[in-house]
């Protein structure tokens, strides 16, 4: 089966000869949620322009639905909603007039229950004949997402979409995104609120440098990559770690009253027994025990450090 967005060899380098994009490919498959993380500055931004059409690829090509972004603009730029991180709005326009407005701008036909069923799910209904001035920053960022969804898109795109809002507001956006690809609506979201992503996306792509380091399914991404570290609360403090105790992978808190094993969850034997075997012989007294697992943040500032020696 094919791809839905396919992007293929594409580089994209500036008139200052800034390369923001090295021969980048990646798939996305229809009704997918695609989470693209990066540091500022990685290529996020000059990825969605590319894939929307704002602007051409120095070389390669992008497919959307087997139409060239290029050659067949009109028909892929109706394709896609685009939510921009700035908030680029008609001050004394009303919500409803904003949406209205923007599906018309892609030829689309009247269509009031839809419109309004979009205002309903971003709790915007009530404030459909307010002027944008007079929203809230959350309330503007929830008005854009009404605008990207106005012509029915079957590719939306989220370009650090709760930046500035709070916590109930993303809450219902992520809900909001989740119920679009029950219906079919592949999500490509690029965030730096990295657990959004550990929650809803179904693939991570980590890129830097304007190349794609890595790509893989959430959960194999963090089976593989995700370590687990043992903290061993001791009960009374010590200055070092014990010389004999030195060929074990093992650190001490800045306090010496926690030594941090770390070990791969996936190992058969992950050492834990051993590690606490000569913990107790050198006559440590232990007062508690405790697990943490990595996040995804720390796969991928882990990633990145790598990518960037």
């Amino acid at each position: 089966m094919n791809p839905y967005i396919s992007i293929e060899n594409v580089t994209k380098t500036y008139s200052d000869g800034v390369v923001a994009l090295n021969d980048f490919s990646l798939s996305i498959e229809s009704g997918e949620i695609f989470a693209l993380l990066g540091p500022n500055g990685a290529g996020k931004t000059t990825l969605i322009s590319l894939i929307c059409g704002l602007s051409r690829a120095t070389k390669g090509k992008i497919l959307i639905d087997n139409l060239d972004t290029i050659k067949e603009y009109k028909k892929t730029r109706a394709l896609v909603g685009l939510v921009p991180q700035e908030l680029t709005l008609e001050n004394y326009e009303t919500v409803w007039d904003t949406v209205v407005y923007s599906r018309g701008l892609f030829g689309k036909s009247k269509d009031s229950t839809y419109l309004e069923k979009v205002l309903k799910d971003l709790s915007l209904w009530d404030k459909k004949d307010s002027p944008i001035i007079t929203l809230s920053g959350g309330m503007k960022r929830r008005v854009l997402i009404a605008k990207a969804l106005s012509h029915n898109p079957t590719v939306l795109f989220l370009d650090e979409p709760t930046a500035g809002v709070d916590v109930q507001l993303r809450r219902e956006m992520w809900d909001l995104v989740l119920k679009l690809r029950d219906q079919g609506v592949t999500t490509i979201l690029t965030t730096h609120y990295i657990q959004e992503a550990e929650e809803i996306a179904d693939r991570i792509g980590v890129i830097n440098d304007g190349k794609l380091i890595l790509v893989d399914n959430k959960k194999s991404l963090l089976q593989k990559m995700g370590q687990k570290e043992l903290h061993v609360e001791l009960k009374k403090g010590i200055k070092s770690i014990p010389s004999t105790l030195s060929k074990l992978n093992l650190t001490l808190s800045s306090d010496g009253k926690k030594i941090v094993y770390k070990f791969d969850k996936g190992a058969d034997r992950t050492g834990i027994t051993k590690t606490l075997n000569a913990i107790s012989k050198e006559g440590l007294i232990v007062k508690d025990l405790e697990t943490h697992e990595s996040s995804l943040e720390d796969i991928f500032l882990s990633l990145i450090k790598e990518s960037n020696l």
